[in-house]
């Protein structure tokens, strides 16, 4: 019997093995109501775009990162090879530039015109097979400027430990309207409701934690840390993971220095077993921009001697 991925092969070309679901009006409709920022995704943009940054902002979607990088950039360029997302971005925003290219393949776009290149919700993990994601890494270090960052996020293949919490803050508003305001009664009210809380999280954690390691640690993704899996959250989605291993060897072989990584908690901090993804930026090297192109392996691991 074939696995998911020859499955995916047969049923797809190369070059659109996933671009079925972002065609989909149901999943075009959920990504044009997005409009906010991860607290990571803002310490990013407050960290990395400058004022009057020129921003390529890959894998736009719906144009949920658009308002939060138009208000920074001085220019604008939001990609995507879903026409009916880039549809939907020209009406939300008028005005704004957009265009449906493929992120492994733009040449229209000249060299070093870049100040940062910005790829969220782990859009590079659609790209499929694994060259074109090399490629989509070496056609954002043609485009940016020395110096420049690319900012980005993935998936880890280690996630398996699920724990799904609950927030004190509701719990003691629910308690408070409970109790109308009685103080004897009010913490008593709190404990009891946060124990249903904690007994319901902890079965739900142990249930989600128990399918995902049945799900992930047969897989050679998991296994060589480095992978494709399909996305159980979206049937018939390819996704690319990664450990951050991984990450930074393959992003620096292709001419990159990393500047930084946070887990998808931030600001919290968790285990390889528990982050679910990881945020990345890296700066195009000054050494390889010197030299005219991205640096190999052979040529970082000949001068670290």
């Amino acid at each position: 019997m074939k696995g998911a991925t020859a499955q995916l092969r047969d049923a797809s070309s190369e070059s659109d093995v996933n671009l079925h679901l972002v065609q989909d009006p149901v999943i075009v409709r959920e990504y044009a109501r997005l409009d906010y920022l991860t607290p990571c995704e803002r310490l990013l943009v407050d960290t990395y775009v400058s004022p009057g940054a020129a921003v390529l902002d890959l894998g736009v979607g719906g144009g949920r990162t658009t308002p939060h990088l138009l208000a920074k950039a001085g220019r604008y360029l939001g990609v995507d090879y879903s026409p009916e997302m880039i549809r939907l971005c020209r009406e939300k925003f008028p005005g704004v530039e957009f265009r449906e290219a493929d992120a492994s393949s733009m040449p229209v776009l000249k060299d070093k015109s870049f100040d940062v290149v910005f790829f969220s919700f782990n859009g590079i993990d659609w790209l499929w097979p694994s060259e074109k994601r090399h490629s989509c890494i070496r056609e954002s270090w043609r485009l940016l400027r020395p110096g420049g960052v690319f900012i980005f996020s993935s998936h880890n293949p280690c996630s398996i430990v699920v724990w799904r919490g609950w927030d004190p803050g509701r719990v003691r508003s629910f308690s408070r309207r409970i109790t109308r305001g009685s103080k004897i009664l009010f913490p008593l009210a709190v404990a009891a409701v946060t124990a249903v809380k904690a007994t319901l999280s902890f079965f739900r954690s142990a249930s989600e934690t128990i399918s995902r390691m049945a799900h992930r640690l047969p897989r050679n993704a998991f296994r060589q840390r480095e992978g494709y899996m399909v996305d159980p959250a979206h049937p018939g989605l390819l996704n690319h993971y990664w450990t951050p291993n991984h990450a930074i060897s393959e992003l620096c072989s292709l001419g990159f220095q990393s500047l930084g990584i946070w887990c998808d908690e931030f600001p919290k901090r968790r285990s390889i077993y528990r982050a679910d993804w990881y945020y990345y930026a890296f700066a195009k090297s000054e050494r390889s921009a010197e030299l005219g192109g991205p640096v190999s392996n052979r040529s970082e691991a000949d001068e670290s001697h």
